[in-house]
């Protein structure tokens, strides 16, 4: 085994370095976290810092001592590739994990439930439960979106909506729906698919609350001040085009007279973004709670992110090759059928090749926290200034707090529960005001979760950003001096 190129790479998703492993718990995790993420290679007697390698002192014994403690305290058993590398006359031990077949694999001491680790980026990450279930999916091979929705029928798909989509494509009559995947059967019933609510549920946030999308325009680079923002509830396929006008409303246009017929020139690559939105739709978790897809719009780049890491198995290098792995099988096979998607695998070179081509920064990927995160910088840089107090007015009827909501503020002085917020509305229906209110007053970050982590928790609450503070004090100055 020959390791030299690897000195010159950084700590990441399939590479990390260990002086010695008279500190085991770490490396274990690292272990476990490669054979349930996308295999790697462990390099030990390397110094963390220096990356200057330093040796094993006894390495047969080491050896011995690793394999009988990776055996211990790894379960489902693990058997790794072990070793011995010299290099500058100094012996390495080089421990290969390949992606496992028979994972999620978890720590012994911690137990299946709170042992199990991914790797994300350098660093070992606890599973929760929504992310263990979907290691297990996986490796049945089974789409969390083909699940059916066994207490749901026929009718609690918007059947209009679904049709207009496909008008001139697919008669989508019953055995259509099947053949999609729209419906499935359970107990001789015919329901829904998680994936057919996720596409076109009269009531998806009732089912999947978190299945929406947050689109801001900041001003400047950070999220310091919002100058916009839309939430949008639209049925999957629909969310698109929405999404792609919020991103031109916030655009500048241009036209380009050199052909026979105008031609518009955009100041923002809408092919690549189109490209990446539907990345983000096709590909979001949405078995996983706490966020919707973001999409943010800053002075000099588009972010947009969607929650969920990459598919065991897959990297950054692998997306950015045209490796694809298909997370919700119902609902990229709609999109297809809508011509959203042309051939698998072939957008992410595509949109490569293409901002090149423009002269565009190289497109970011990263995964970042539980979530993959696509950045677009621009070609040149798109200014907007702070309004005017006068158009600050205007627009806080727009996109800032209603009167309404400025109410909620001044009662999130103190940390409330959603139940007593909802009150002063004399509101019933949580979902709705959580999408109504509440998320809109988060999404201009003047609002936050108590408990981010675990936004469902009956201790959950709700209360003021220093933002909010300072929102509230201007409000109460203007209002003192008019």
């Amino acid at each position: 085994m020959t390791i030299e190129p690897l000195w010159k790479q950084p700590e990441g998703k399939t590479l990390d370095f260990k002086r010695d492993i008279s500190s085991p718990k770490g490396l274990i995790k690292t272990l476990v976290a490669f054979a349930n993420t996308a295999g790697g290679k462990v390099i030990i007697g390397v110094d963390d810092k220096s990356r200057a390698p330093v040796g094993i002192t006894h390495p047969l014994d080491e050896e011995e001592r690793l394999c009988s403690m990776i055996a211990d305290a790894i379960s489902p058993r693990l058997v790794p590739s072990v070793e011995m590398v010299t290099v500058e006359n100094k012996t390495l031990l080089v421990v290969e994990v390949f992606l496992s077949g028979t994972r999620p694999h978890w720590v012994k001491a911690e137990g299946p439930e709170t042992g199990v680790y991914l790797r994300l980026g350098s660093t070992n990450r606890q599973a929760d439960r929504e992310l263990i279930a979907e290691l297990r999916r996986l490796v049945e091979g089974i789409a969390f979106d083909e699940l059916p929705m066994a207490d749901l029928s026929v009718d609690d798909l918007d059947l209009a909506a679904l049709k207009s989509m496909f008008r001139g494509k697919h008669d989508l009559d019953e055995k259509e729906m099947l053949t999609l995947r729209l419906l499935t059967k359970d107990q001789s019933r015919l329901v829904p698919t998680k994936g057919a609510v996720l596409l076109c549920g009269k009531e998806r946030g009732l089912h999947f609350p978190d299945a929406w999308v947050q689109c801001g325009r900041f001003i400047g680079r950070d999220k310091a001040r919002i100058f916009d923002h839309i939430d949008l509830n639209d049925h999957l396929p629909q969310a698109v085009e929405s999404i792609m006008l919020f991103l031109k409303k916030h655009a500048m246009r241009g036209a380009d007279f050199s052909e026979v017929r105008r031609k518009d020139v955009w100041s923002i690559p809408l092919g690549i973004l189109r490209e990446v939105v539907i990345n983000a739709l096709v590909h979001a978790d949405y078995s996983q709670r706490g966020a919707p897809i973001r999409v943010a719009f800053f002075d000099d780049r588009i972010e947009v992110e969607n929650p969920g890491i990459l598919l065991p198995g897959m990297t950054i290098e692998d997306m950015r090759r045209g490796v694809s792995k298909i997370r919700n099988h119902v609902i990229a096979r709609i999109f297809r059928e809508l011509n959203l998607i042309e051939q698998w695998g072939s957008g992410i070179p595509r949109i490569l090749s293409e901002a090149e081509a423009l002269g565009l920064p190289d497109l970011q990927m990263e995964e970042i926290g539980m979530r993959v995160r696509v950045t677009v910088r621009l070609a040149e840089q798109i200014n907007i200034q702070s309004p005017s107090p006068e158009l600050k007015d205007q627009a806080r009827t727009k996109s800032g707090p209603s009167r309404d909501q400025v109410n909620i503020l001044r009662n999130c002085l103190e940390e409330k529960p959603i139940v007593d917020l909802m009150a002063l509305w004399g509101r019933k229906n949580r979902t709705k005001f959580r999408d109504q209110v509440l998320k809109p007053l988060m999404a201009m970050g003047l609002i936050e979760l108590t408990i981010p982590d675990k936004p469902r928790s009956p201790k959950q609450r709700y209360r003021l950003t220093a933002l909010g503070k300072e929102f509230l004090r201007k409000t109460n100055r203007d209002k003192e001096s008019g």
